[in-house]
């Protein structure tokens, strides 16, 4: 008799916990090509401006398919490399911060392994020290799809060496990079942008450079700037929102959308090319509920209006959803336990 499997599927393939920065890209290029990028979106509930919105959430397996639809709009054999000449520091925000500000490369290089996720980065990083002087960044692919690997390694090594060049001068250049696939037709580029030993057709992708760069330290380096800059990037994750599936997170970006119009489950059902039936069997099937999903977006959006003191309770209790200021009291309180007024004296 087979022994059954006992893999465990990454969370991240259904899971709606991916920051959207690469399909943002994409969208910014296709719209300065004059390409209409909605279609990439069909079916997934989702739509190019929310994607370039900072608090998207897509899952692996939503990110890899959008990025197979944009692969056959747009017309650069090179897509990936596009991209990732486009990266720079700042693109990161809190977590390029925290790298810039850096005792040296090697505590930089360490912060954006240990943050990545962060990034909105398709490809897992590691790093390995070889035994002959050499560090090795590899990465991997948590779902393989090979015609989209050579995109995922163009965007990610090409971004990091944009990066680190950034970090630490333009005269820095790999040793090797070794990549699981075969050399593509535009292997020239790969030449001019690395400037390095090219390796095609290997069993693994990773960016190869002498140990000795992570000795080299940051000249502007502050101690105290540097904690700031830590502290501002874990405060902002921890404020991450929690893990979503796909169908929860498209119910919650529907009802962000119209929350003071207090939608109906038909109506989110509607936008989103399913029956009311079909959608609430799926969220049942997930844990879920309508009201449930309701109530916590209606809740963290009071929860921020109420901090702009120049609104009223009955203004904040309209925006999200409540025709009668009493009922959204009431709300509130079973949400919180308090009630509004009590939570702004506190």
């Amino acid at each position: 008799m087979a022994r059954a499997s006992t893999m465990i599927e990454d969370p991240r393939l259904s899971a709606a916990v991916l920051p959207t920065n690469i399909l943002c890209t994409l969208v910014q290029l296709a719209q300065e090509r004059g390409i209409d990028a909605g279609a990439w979106f069909a079916g997934y509930a989702l739509s190019p401006g929310d994607v370039c919105d900072p608090s998207a959430r897509v899952s692996y397996r939503q990110a890899i398919a959008i990025v197979r639809r944009a692969l056959a709009d747009l017309p650069d054999p090179d897509l990936g490399l596009v991209l990732g000449r486009r990266q720079d520091i700042g693109n990161f925000g809190l977590l390029g911060l925290a790298m810039k500000t850096a005792r040296s490369f090697l505590d930089a290089i360490g912060i954006g392994i240990a943050h990545q996720r962060a990034t909105g980065a398709l490809l897992d990083l590691h790093v390995e020290s070889l035994s002959s002087g050499e560090l090795a960044l590899f990465a991997r692919a948590p779902l393989h799809d090979a015609a989209v690997l050579p995109f995922l390694c163009e965007e990610m090594f090409s971004s990091v060496l944009a990066v680190a060049r950034e970090l630490v001068g333009p005269a820095l250049r790999p040793l090797r990079l070794e990549l699981a696939y075969a050399a593509p037709a535009h292997v020239g580029d790969y030449r001019e942008l690395f400037g390095c030993e090219l390796r095609f057709g290997s069993t693994h992708n990773c960016l190869v450079v002498d140990a000795q760069v992570l000795d080299l330290p940051f000249p502007n380096y502050n101690p105290v700037t540097s904690r700031q800059a830590l502290a501002a990037l874990q405060r902002e994750l921890q404020a991450a929102p929690p893990a979503r599936s796909e169908t929860v997170a498209a119910v919650e970006r529907q009802l962000r959308l119209r929350l003071s119009q207090n939608p109906r489950l038909l109506d989110v059902a509607v936008s989103l090319c399913r029956s009311e039936r079909t959608l609430r069997r799926q969220l049942a099937g997930e844990g879920e509920s309508f009201t449930l999903i309701h109530d916590r977006v209606r809740c963290e959006r009071a929860l921020e209006l109420l901090r702009d003191r120049r609104l009223s309770v009955a203004q904040v209790g309209s925006q999200v959803g409540f025709g009668d200021v009493r009922e959204f009291r009431r709300a509130f309180k079973r949400w919180t336990g308090r009630t509004p007024t009590e939570l702004r004296e506190a």
